[in-house]
């Protein structure tokens, strides 16, 4: 039976269906049959509000299996790393990655809708390997975002790329290798 991945779109007009289809296409063709990659539509993506979309993961969440992978992109990143600190899934997880996740908090950008998490590392369910992927050439969230997660996640892995984009140049090989490795 294939391994479960839930990949959690970015927010803005029609993300999921011009921008991170092309993330979700590339990291299912990367993983091959193995693993089956589920990408749901997240409500209001054009103007996300974190009690809807941490609902519509909470529904997510109770369809996955023991081991599933959980990938977010960008502010779907943000929303997914704050609503597994505030309320872990039953279920053990095989890993949690986090790509272009824009910080929120000192040194990162404001919200109205998230709350600061200065240390997520004790919120986050225990033994889940977490890593976190930025572009460089990110010209929508800083790449300096990617360090201050690190900095609230110290055992988190960080891997960052030169010359690659917001959407990693639509490259998800890198973040595919880490999924194998974890499972």
């Amino acid at each position: 039976m294939a391994k479960q991945v839930l990949f959690v779109q970015g927010a803005g007009e029609g993300v999921h269906d011009r921008w991170d289809n092309k993330l979700v296409a590339s990291l299912a063709r990367e993983l091959g049959e193995s693993y089956a990659v589920r990408y749901p539509r997240m409500p209001g993506e054009d103007d996300p509000s974190y009690s809807a979309w941490k609902a519509a993961l909470m529904g997510e969440f109770v369809s996955l299996e023991a081991g599933a992978i959980l990938v977010g992109h960008s502010v779907g990143g943000t929303i997914l790393i704050h609503a597994l600190a505030e309320q872990s899934p039953e279920l053990r997880l095989g890993g949690l990655f986090i790509i272009a996740a824009p910080f929120i908090g000192e040194g990162g950008w404001p919200s109205d809708d998230i709350h600061d998490c200065k240390d997520f590392s004790e919120r986050l369910p225990p033994g889940v390997p977490v890593y976190l992927y930025h572009g460089a050439d990110d010209a929508i969230v800083p790449p300096a975002h990617v360090h201050l997660y690190a900095k609230a996640i110290p055992h988190a892995v960080v891997r960052t790329f030169e010359r690659r984009d917001h959407q990693l140049n639509n490259d998800m090989s890198d973040v595919a290798q880490d999924i194998r490795s974890v499972g």
